[in-house]
């Protein structure tokens, strides 16, 4: 049901998305090779490929839990991708809710990060994962769904810091 609510597919595709996500389901195997042709298409899309990666956080996490499992392909997707660890960490960091997690992880930096430093970062983030964009590339609502949930985060947590840091 997380897939359906994240992917909207269209009705004469639903069988084969359907066997092939429960083939996946059953036996991950193979997934880097899908992973490494989905990196190659996307890569100058880092941004989308995040989303993608947010998306797939979401199916792992729809039974309420995140299990070791799940973490270790959700790694191995991102080391995939491109991601290093610590925006991988800042990526899973996100999907726990800006209250649960530390701001700085959330956000990629490190508690010394000087405010201006901050700014820089915070403002990146937001451009490169508002829906506004994926909305204005043609991308699809499951995804326009994920960013907007992503910079829910982002913003919680640069809100965060500023009043720990006596900003606001």
């Amino acid at each position: 049901s997380a897939f359906h609510r994240l992917f909207q597919v269209v009705p004469e595709e639903r069988a084969n998305v359907a066997r092939i996500f429960n083939l996946a389901r059953e036996d991950v195997r193979g997934f880097d090779i899908y992973a490494r042709q989905i990196a190659k298409l996307l890569a100058n899309r880092p941004a989308v490929l995040e989303d993608l990666l947010d998306s797939l956080f979401v199916i792992a996490m729809a039974d309420g839990r995140l299990h070791d499992a799940e973490l270790s392909y959700l790694r191995a997707v991102a080391t995939i991708f491109g991601f290093d660890a610590v925006t991988f960490e800042r990526i899973r960091q996100g999907h726990l809710g800006p209250d649960a997690s530390d701001p700085y992880v959330v956000l990629g930096v490190t508690a010394t990060v000087t405010d201006a430093e901050l700014k820089i970062v915070y403002r990146r983030l937001v451009k490169e994962h508002h829906p506004d964009r994926l909305i204005a590339d043609g991308m699809p609502p499951e995804f326009i769904k994920v960013a907007t949930d992503k910079i829910a985060a982002i913003n919680a947590a640069y809100d965060r810091i500023q009043r720990d840091r006596g900003a606001l």
